[in-house]
């Protein structure tokens, strides 16, 4: 696990949503829902698991997540986004096992049905429905209360369903098919959510059941009343309208803008993008800019329909966006605008939360880095490393740390120029004569401790230089490698000691490669690649 992720796991919500896990590349490898996101995505880095989670979990580099409003919405929000990106570690579901949609046909006797399969045929789809169960119940239910027809191809004589009053054989009422379209808009109402009338309806019907002691009939309103209530639950992840439209939020704070914008296709949400940036103007001028910056790129085609906050004018985003703009106001529409901008403020505050945290984390590391040499903190610490470009030009390089962070204005390359081939110790003794004889000549601010990217041989050569031929009191460290090119232990003392360092400390992680050595060797690379840095050649 990562220092990106143990940052990041300290500060997941604990609200439902679905988390993305990512590889090194990148690329989605896994797609999950929780009730509780913070409990469920810290699971993955605490103890023992079984072969295929050890695999998945040791290909995690990163991972984001998007919260919503209910474990319902969780659920189709991961649907959608697995069909989507097809991550590896999932089980993708394949079309004829998606969710399932409640039909009433396009017939002149028309059917309820359940499908999984939307068609452009006239029908009514309602859906999807995220409890199978559930949807199959209330469409048996729906059944015992409307006489819809239920054969394909009808008997000539009526059916079973009709002499237990589920079926108003059209074969006998070739006059009553204004009553069947009836029914089925007073079931499409029903099922669009303008229940309350039917619902007063069944609860009246199950307390006359009840006073009469027809208790099992009783039960079965009760029973469709209880899966009304799982299927009113509203899915704001999915539009029932099978749109394709693309959904902008916002929140700024602290002078930081973060965008997020959801992609709705066929109904569907199955991607978001997130940017976050510092904004310099009005809020509502820079977002402006920014969606029509966002649409300029090839990969984002423009959709039917663009949903945008109401305090932007919906003009002013028409006129860079050829499309049709709403700033919804209830509803459906409104509800995904308002997921948008929650997930960018979640977002942001994740962002602001990391920065803390790491500057909380390098400035512990510096300061019990101080405490661990016996010395006071280091305000200022340079690191020298030397590299020899193809075993002929000897390159030294100087980075700097300020407070624990790199400053890269100082940073420094030195061309060796006394020393003929490779050789470690001569190229170290002049580049740090060098260094300090222009830090005492110039009046430059000297660092509280100098590192050395190297062992003991070449931490004594500096020691040398500094102490007996500068007269400078300057402490010196060195990071010492193992075989496998790895910062092993840290040096210091007089006479040199190992100071003992846990590989799972702040101090280690910032004077392991991932700290200086990374920020150090590509030095110089950039010098042979004709890029310039400052250099110093007197």
């Amino acid at each position: 696990m990562n220092n990106l992720i143990k940052s990041k796991l300290e500060l997941l919500p604990t609200s439902p949503g679905c988390y993305i896990h990512k590889d090194k590349n990148g690329t989605i490898i896994y797609v999950g829902k929780a009730k509780n996101l913070r409990n469920r995505v810290r699971s993955y880095f605490r103890g023992s698991h079984d072969t295929k989670t050890e695999a998945l979990v040791s290909e995690i580099e990163d991972f984001e997540f998007i919260v919503t409003e209910s474990n319902i919405e969780a659920l189709l929000l991961e649907i959608n986004l697995i069909k989507e990106n097809q991550p590896k570690y999932n089980i993708v579901l394949k079309d004829d096992k998606s969710y399932p949609f409640i039909k009433i046909t396009n017939e002149i006797y028309p059917r309820l049905i359940i499908t999984r399969q939307v068609k452009k045929d006239g029908g009514w789809y309602f859906g999807p429905y995220p409890d199978v169960g559930a949807a199959n119940e209330i469409k048996r239910l729906l059944d015992r209360i409307f006489p819809f027809r239920k054969c394909t191809n009808p008997p000539e004589k009526v059916c079973f369903y009709y002499h237990i009053g589920q079926c108003r054989a059209h074969t006998i009422c070739h006059n009553e098919q204004h009553f069947f379209q009836n029914m089925a808009q007073e079931v499409a109402d029903f099922l669009k959510g303008h229940d309350n009338k039917i619902i007063d309806e069944l609860k009246g019907k199950m307390t006359s059941a009840a006073e009469k002691m027809e208790f099992e009939k009783a039960a079965e309103y009760r029973d469709l009343l209880q899966s009304i209530a799982t299927l009113r639950t509203k899915q704001r992840v999915m539009a029932r309208d099978l749109q394709n439209r693309d959904v902008f939020g916002y929140y700024v704070d602290k002078g930081w803008m973060c965008v997020q914008v959801f992609f709705v296709r066929q109904g569907k949400l199955i991607k978001r993008d997130v940017n976050m940036f510092p904004y310099y103007n009005d809020p509502d001028e820079d977002f402006l800019t920014y969606i029509g910056q966002f649409y300029q790129e090839k990969s984002h085609l423009i959709p039917n329909e663009i949903l945008i906050p109401s305090d932007i004018d919906e003009e002013s985003v028409r006129a860079v966006v050829d499309t049709k703009i709403l700033k919804p106001q209830r509803g459906e529409k409104k509800q995904l605008v308002n997921l948008a901008i929650k997930n960018a403020q979640v977002s942001l505050q994740q962002k602001f939360d990391l920065l803390e945290k790491s500057v909380e984390k390098t400035q512990g590391a510096i300061e019990n880095l101080g405490r661990l040499l016996n010395i006071p903190t280091p305000v200022r610490i340079e690191s020298f490393d030397n590299s020899n470009i193809m075993g002929t030009s000897p390159v030294s390089a100087m980075v700097v740390f300020i407070n624990g962070k790199p400053s890269k204005k100082d940073y420094r390359k030195y061309k060796i120029k006394t020393v003929i081939g490779p050789d470690d110790y001569a190229s170290m003794r002049e580049v740090i004569k060098r260094r300090y004889s222009r830090v005492m000549r110039d009046g430059l601010i000297p660092p509280d401790l100098i590192v050395i990217d190297g062992g003991q041989g070449q931490v004594n050569v500096a020691k040398d230089v500094i102490q007996h031929q500068l007269g400078l009191d300057i402490p010196i460290a060195g990071l010492q490698k193992n075989d496998k090119h790895q910062t092993h232990e840290l040096l210091f003392g007089d006479p040199l000691e190992v100071v003992e360092l846990s590989r799972n400390s702040q101090e280690f992680s910032f004077c392991s490669a991932s700290k200086m050595k990374s920020t150090a060797l590509p030095l110089p690379s950039i010098a042979s690649s004709g890029l310039r840095i400052p250099s110093h050649h007197n």
